[in-house]
């Protein structure tokens, strides 16, 4: 970043190199697992790095700054549009001739139900479980990207494996088996 104070073109090319890939597949993840938006969102967040670079506190890691950016222009979105996110389906084509069919079936299945699942949380906890379980931060990172206490973090992880585990029992044997 200090380099891309100074105007150095390569600075930039090397954070885009870094990021882009990650933070697109969290905004997939975060806006409605929208191929467009988040390729949208993803360019119009190193817009506001480069118009930004001023803002940029370097005792801090450029990780958080970044996903702290891009976690408010989720925010933002949520406010702009609260219309009810559209459903996902599997649109993967499976060859049910193959040994696998049946696992990547149920694989396909349960992941669609599982972002459903996600889409259902409220903008707090779906943003933790994200940060935590599909873009692999630590708790420290997570708190200090949400400026809040760790125990706060640590809390709402706790609450959002509580509700996915009562969303998705259909997919836990031993609960099936006691309904039955």
């Amino acid at each position: 970043m200090t380099l891309l104070a100074k105007g150095s073109e390569g600075a930039f090319n090397e954070l885009y190199a870094r990021y882009a890939e990650s933070l697109y597949h969290f905004f997939y993840k975060m806006l409605y697992q929208n191929e467009e938006f988040a390729a949208d969102f993803c360019q119009n967040l190193f817009m506001k790095v480069f118009e930004k670079v001023d803002s940029y506190d370097v005792q801090y890691k450029f990780s958080t700054w970044i996903y702290t950016m891009a976690s408010n222009m989720c925010k933002n979105e949520y406010r702009r549009n609260s219309r009810k996110r559209p459903t996902i389906y599997l649109d993967q084509k499976i060859n049910i001739t193959e040994p696998q069919a049946p696992k990547k079936i149920d694989q396909d299945i349960f992941q669609t139900h599982l972002q459903e699942a996600i889409n259902k949380l409220d903008e707090k906890h779906k943003l933790c479980f994200i940060l935590r379980y599909q873009e692999g931060k630590s708790i420290s990172d997570i708190s200090e990207l949400l400026d809040c206490p760790q125990g706060t973090v640590k809390s709402r992880l706790h609450n959002t494996l509580r509700k996915l585990s009562k969303e998705l029992y259909l997919f836990d044997p031993k609960k099936i088996t006691n309904r039955i």
